[in-house]
């Protein structure tokens, strides 16, 4: 049963279990990501593990600099102090379920981060990174390669 959704710029999140609901042990949401939507920059969680499924369209993450697209009914397991990202890179949207263990990230995280997002203007990417920091996301700035 869908608890809320939150809209975090244009990816939408409909959690579906909380730490509250599994004694801690795991929480899960589902994930919707428009075609060419702005995405969380590369990043990687200290304390728990997440685990992705593909509902719908084709996601493509990119675990540790390697892409692995995502579709429907296939799987992908990102290990904590694993770096990843991901983005929609193709015609239609698409639709994931996470699963993160043990239950360290809630729907506070995303509604702190939607309120810099959704605030209007250039996003405050300081502020989103003291949000990450605060709820164990470490984020990742990718290394300038010399020209």
């Amino acid at each position: 049963m869908k608890k809320e959704t939150i809209q975090v710029g244009q990816v939408k999140i409909d959690f579906l279990l909380e730490s509250a609901d599994t004694n801690g042990s795991a929480a899960m949401f589902e994930f919707t990501v428009p075609v060419g939507a702005k995405v969380p920059i590369p990043h990687y969680h200290e304390h728990y593990d997440e685990t992705i499924y593909g509902l719908s369209g084709v996601i493509t993450f990119t675990v540790d600099g390697n892409p692995i697209d995502i579709a429907p009914g296939e799987t992908c397991f990102i290990p904590r102090g694993t770096v990843h990202s991901f983005d929609n890179l193709k015609l239609v949207d698409a639709k994931a379920l996470a699963v993160l263990t043990p239950a360290l990230l809630g729907p506070i995280f995303f509604k702190e981060v939607a309120e810099v997002l959704n605030a209007g203007g250039p996003p405050d990417h300081q502020k989103l990174g003291m949000i990450m920091k605060k709820h164990g996301l470490v984020p990742v700035v990718p290394k300038m390669q010399n020209v």
